[in-house]
């Protein structure tokens, strides 16, 4: 009995930010596009989306010190944090369009004003600080960055970190008030609800099973409906995987040549929180380190201030460590499942380069609770165990491929893959991932869509006023995106002025 089939315009896997996102973007592009979205979990947002599994950093490059490296010659490299600024802002101007036209409200719910800071010890450090500070803080997109190594001023901006520390401690801190603590798990169900009331088809419980190509070029999806335990098949023309770690291995499922010769390196963390009120209100930043020698960009130790249900916590990590899994509730099977014949040499090369890598995550795992206090104790010196619970973060697949610069390079940003033809994409990789969301989906469709894209600028630049221009060269459109988002989202200082974002 031949298979029957369902037809849509637009099939996403995956309900996290990035589907969300791309729905959202479509369906205002698009409206008479029939969309379909399908989740294996209950609800939306509960895997790499969710308020637990992340930092909830808007990652902007204000405090981000590995997006700012030291070169040979002594100058601070910025192209990287000025690239991921632009593209944050991108973001905010997306959600304040949202916001002004009514399709998502109160966003409160999942956007407020923390402070961005670095933190640095050491003679060397501190110098290299201070560099970082002028090579960013002269471009517009970093104005209002401030530097100390003064102790008497670091205590009014981090009390909690600078009590109990000796006056002579080399120590230096660059500090930015338009920084953003961001709950995407909220702003992901804010997105998925709106798609709703647009006659989205959202299936919750729903397992992707496998993934062809039919004749007529379509996309051919069987999915598992785990409630009616019976398959459905369905047919797209554009399949987006949006799937978090899981995306992989569904993109292998495709057989696009774009998916070979790539693999996937499972990072896991974990995260100590407090709620002791005493403490938590002696502190209000996220304050980023630097990395240990070997660890991965994103196990940059950081103390951040979080807004988790209504509440202010703290949290600090993270702590690296090591499963298997794609996803927190994915199979200990992901990692060998994902190596095929067309990318065993691409895995073993990788496996060969990144010994420190490997090194690193095996002291991580070792690491005891004593151990992690220690860490914990070179941001507050006077931590005590008992006011710190450990929380398991979400897992992190780090992006494989061969590239011009070797056989089995290990990336840790976010790569975004598509078809020759534009029919299938999906988003792959770490940081900063969420926070430029919105550049990467509009990335998507503009390869996917090139033939709408002239009829849909209008509307693109309706959404995001500075599509397609650099704001670091636009001073006055810079100012006037800044003023009018921070008025929208509501990232104002304490109700009493606005403040220049970024």
């Amino acid at each position: 009995m031949a298979n029957s089939y369902e037809k849509t315009d637009v099939l996403l896997i995956g309900a996290g930010i990035m589907s969300a996102t791309i729905g959202t973007l479509l369906k205002e592009l698009a409206p008479d596009w029939e969309i379909k979205v399908f989740e294996k979990l209950d609800k939306a947002g509960e895997e790499s989306s969710n308020v637990w599994n992340n930092a909830g950093t808007g990652h902007a490059g204000l405090c981000e010190l590995n997006y700012t490296p030291e070169k040979a010659d002594g100058s601070i490299e910025t192209d990287k944090a000025i690239e991921i600024n632009e593209k944050f802002q991108i973001s905010r101007q997306f959600w304040s369009y949202l916001i002004n036209n009514n399709l998502i409200s109160n966003p409160e719910d999942f956007i407020k004003l923390v402070p961005h800071m670095s933190l640095v010890r050491g003679a060397d450090n501190v110098r290299y600080l201070e560099k970082r500070y002028k090579a960013l803080s002269i471009n517009p997109l970093f104005k209002g960055m401030e530097f100390s190594d003064d102790p008497a001023q670091l205590k009014k901006w981090i009390p909690l970190v600078m009590k109990g520390r000796p006056d002579n401690e080399s120590i230096a801190v660059s500090k930015i008030d338009s920084g953003t603590d961001i709950n995407y798990g909220s702003l992901t169900c804010k997105l998925f609800d709106h798609l709703q009331k647009q006659n989205v088809e959202i299936n919750y419980k729903h397992e992707i099973l496998d993934i062809k190509r039919t004749k007529e070029g379509l996309w051919e999806v069987k999915v598992h409906d785990l409630i009616g335990c019976k398959a459905k098949y369905y047919t797209t023309k554009f399949l987006f995987i949006g799937a978090g770690g899981g995306s992989l291995p569904l993109l292998q499922r495709t057989g696009i040549s774009e998916s070979k010769h790539l693999g996937g390196f499972p990072v896991s963390g974990l995260f100590l929180v407090c709620d002791n009120p005493e403490i938590v209100e002696q502190h209000h930043a996220k304050v980023y380190g630097k990395a240990e020698i070997g660890a991965p960009p994103m196990s940059v130790p950081h103390l951040d201030t979080r807004y988790i249900d209504n509440k202010k916590t703290l949290l600090f990590g993270p702590y690296g460590g090591f499963s298997p899994k794609f996803l927190k509730a994915g199979s200990n099977l992901d990692l060998f499942a994902s190596v095929r014949p067309n990318n065993v040499f691409t895995m073993l090369a990788s496996g060969a380069k990144n010994l420190s890598l490997v090194k690193y995550l095996l002291q991580q795992i070792m690491l005891t609770d004593e151990k992690r206090l220690e860490v914990l104790r070179e941001f507050i010196p006077d931590a005590k165990l008992e006011d710190w619970k450990v929380t398991v973060a979400g897992q992190r697949v780090q992006v494989i491929q061969d590239t011009e610069s070797g056989k089995g390079t290990l990336k840790f940003g976010t790569e975004i893959i598509t078809s020759a033809d534009g029919t299938v994409a999906s988003l792959l990789g770490a940081s900063p991932g969420a926070s430029i969301v919105v550049d990467a989906m509009l990335d998507v469709i503009k390869r996917c869509f090139p033939n709408q894209m002239k009829e849909w600028e209008p509307k693109v630049k309706e959404m995001v006023p500075s599509y397609g221009m650099k704001l670091a060269e636009n001073s006055d459109l810079l100012f006037e995106i800044q003023s009018s988002t921070a008025k929208t989202l509501g990232l104002v200082d304490n109700g009493e002025k606005e403040l220049v974002l970024n």
